[in-house]
């Protein structure tokens, strides 16, 4: 079967089309520059051109402070662009995996979130994600849309290489300690979407079709997420050991509201599947063995994939 994986480029893009190739499959990794998502003619070329058997949408904008300012780029590749894919879907008759987040709940839960939970987005990056779920729901009724939250990985800007780069440049610095949530390595959620089209292509008549949550196993705040990382580098000699100082969010205001819960239930997709997301910080030693490895360092890049 042959697979588009937009936003190819991206953190986890460049994790999922390598395990994708790995598991036999044919894989067309595309982004902006090969295929702009917002331009739904530009779509339907392309799909002509390579015919598909099914599509993972990585796509996203996801500068959530800037977003406030470039709400009409936001919800151009955020709404616009899951509708257009599902409309090409739709008349190609593919189905469509769509990633999704948690910024679509206003965080004032306390307990996780099941996927039918009401939606309350604080900010236009969040308000733009749950559009583009809901045009995918409407136009295509084969779609698999995967909340995922507080994604890190090897590849891109993300919270871990920003830990790790502050720690060996200073001694202390402040961390937000009462946002609570789900840290999620994205190599973690490629074998997911890896496990998911194997599914498709065996038997696509009797996938599950509809909403799903995966995230990290268990939870923690900023703070506590910073803590783990520097820990865990300098058991590897790559960081020392800063003083984080714990702070409220009031004391870090930023352009866009953040939830301050984003814990969410993936008792679904276990139940549904053999999918089983892995504990937060075992995500976190495996994404670091491999960010090493690949770094060309001597740590043991054992258990990385």
């Amino acid at each position: 079967m042959k697979i588009i994986v937009t936003g190819s480029r991206g953190m986890l893009g460049l994790d999922l089309v390598p395990r994708l190739e790995q598991a036999g499959f044919q894989v067309m990794g595309v982004d902006i520059d090969e295929l702009d998502i917002t331009r739904l003619d530009d779509i339907s070329r392309y799909f002509k051109m390579d015919r598909p058997g099914l599509v993972i949408n990585c796509a996203a904008y996801t500068a959530v402070d800037r977003a406030e300012k470039e709400s009409d780029s936001a919800f151009a590749v955020n709404r616009d662009g899951p509708d257009n894919l599902a409309r090409v879907c739709m008349d190609r008759k593919l189905p469509l995996v769509h990633i999704s987040t948690d910024y679509v709940f206003d965080g004032n839960g306390d307990q996780p979130y099941p996927e039918d939970d009401p939606v309350n987005p604080l900010g236009i990056y969040g308000k733009s994600k749950w559009e583009g779920e809901e045009a995918v729901r409407t136009c295509l009724k084969e779609n698999l849309i995967i909340r995922t939250a507080w994604l890190f990985g090897v590849h891109g800007k993300n919270f871990v290489k920003t830990m790790i780069n502050l720690s060996c440049e200073r001694e202390e610095f402040n961390v937000v300690s009462d946002q609570i949530g789900c840290p999620t390595w994205s190599g973690d959620l490629s074998d997911a979407l890896v496990y998911i089209t194997k599914v498709i292509q065996k038997n696509r008549a009797r996938v599950p079709w509809g909403t799903y949550h995966f995230c990290g196993q268990g939870q923690t705040s900023w703070h506590g997420f910073a803590c783990a990382v520097v820990e865990e580098t300098s058991k590897r000699g790559k960081s020392q050991r800063p003083r984080f100082q714990p702070i409220p969010t009031c004391d870090y205001p930023t352009p866009a509201k953040r939830p301050m819960w984003s814990v969410m239930d993936c008792c679904k997709i276990q139940n549904a599947s053999n999918v089983h997301p892995l504990y937060w910080r075992d995500g976190l030693v495996k994404m670091l063995e491999r960010l090493y490895y690949d770094a060309g360092k001597d740590d043991d890049p054992g258990g990385s994939d």
